[in-house]
């Protein structure tokens, strides 16, 4: 058999392995978008930006628990104008940089689209899932169907990079939500965003462990939820997915292949084992795929749904 390829295509974006690098790891700079590629991720995302600067909660803002982690830092970032001096040079990063962008209100996410849609983005990602921050995402209403229509029309408007749409596993029906995007002139969806919000408490303590007291829940506990999802979203739209939650084996990333993904995000597994973690899953990928004569990635999207018709 011939040598296996990981290759693979995101919205007309070429990724030389499927996975990608979730928003909110290590995504602060330029350097360490970087150094993050050179651990031989597909793809990479940045930290949210805002308009405006953003401090956050109040630490603790991460806490692990049995089945994965409680985050609830509040996306704190230096905003629009820092991010666009901090990522003025994306062609050293070497690996497609996609921009996670964030906003109160279509107005906010338009003027930080149209601030940062010329830096040389990949893709810019449109967030409206964040079940922990006031004022955004799950907190602000923004992941139902009509909201996401008219974000996405209007940042369509003003950029003609491919636009994914970020969804939350908490969406009583997230097949909505992504036709709604793909209607509207989104390019891809990446699926999922953390769940809950969930709580973890010190009982010495007796208080919440999080100084923001709950927070969105990522890692293995995600997982089945997030496959779940990404199987509802491809059977519903034409545009490709990114299959985000819990991944961190090559199994995993197969999995989220077969439930229809076209590329698998990588964040919670970074934290708990490091950058090696992406050159770990594409070994495992690959010789998975020798092991059971399949030749490409194109070979497993969506073959779940072929395999198990409804």
């Amino acid at each position: 058999m011939a040598a296996v390829d990981l290759s693979t295509e995101l919205c007309g974006i070429k990724l030389r392995n499927p996975t990608v690098l979730a928003s909110g790891i290590l995504g602060t700079s330029n350097a360490l978008l970087q150094m993050v590629a050179g651990a031989g991720v597909g793809a990479v995302t940045t930290k949210s930006i805002s308009l405006d600067p953003m401090p956050g909660h109040n630490n603790p803002i991460t806490v692990g628990f049995e089945a994965g982690l409680l985050n609830a830092v509040g996306y704190s970032n230096p905003g629009l104008h820092a991010a666009i001096e901090e990522f003025k040079n994306l062609e050293g990063v070497g690996v497609p940089v996609i921009a996670s962008v964030i906003g109160r209100g279509v107005g906010e996410f338009i003027k930080v689209v149209e601030g940062l849609w010329s830096q040389g983005f990949a893709a810019i990602e449109i967030s409206l899932s964040c079940p922990h921050t006031p004022g955004f995402g799950m907190m602000a209403g923004q992941s139902n169907p009509h909201y996401t229509r008219q974000v996405v029309a209007a940042v369509r408007r003003v950029t003609s990079i491919p636009i994914l749409v970020k969804l939350s596993p908490e969406t009583p029906d997230i097949a909505k939500v992504a036709i709604a995007a793909e209607e509207a002139g989104a390019d891809g969806i990446t699926a999922v965003n953390t769940m809950g919000p969930g709580m973890v408490i010190n009982i010495e303590a007796r208080q919440p462990v999080l100084g923001f007291k709950m927070g969105g829940v990522s890692g293995p506990a995600l997982r089945p939820i997030a496959v779940r999802c990404v199987y509802e979203i491809y059977k519903a739209v034409r545009i490709p997915i990114i299959g985000t939650g819990g991944v961190s084996t090559g199994r995993h990333a197969i999995e989220m292949l077969m439930a229809g993904a076209t590329a698998v995000g990588i964040g919670t597994a970074v934290c708990t084992s490091g950058l090696d973690v992406f050159s770990a899953v594409c070994r495992e990928m690959e010789e998975w795929m020798e092991a059971n004569n399949v030749s490409s990635v194109q070979e497993l999207i969506g073959t779940a749904h072929e395999l198990y018709p409804e």
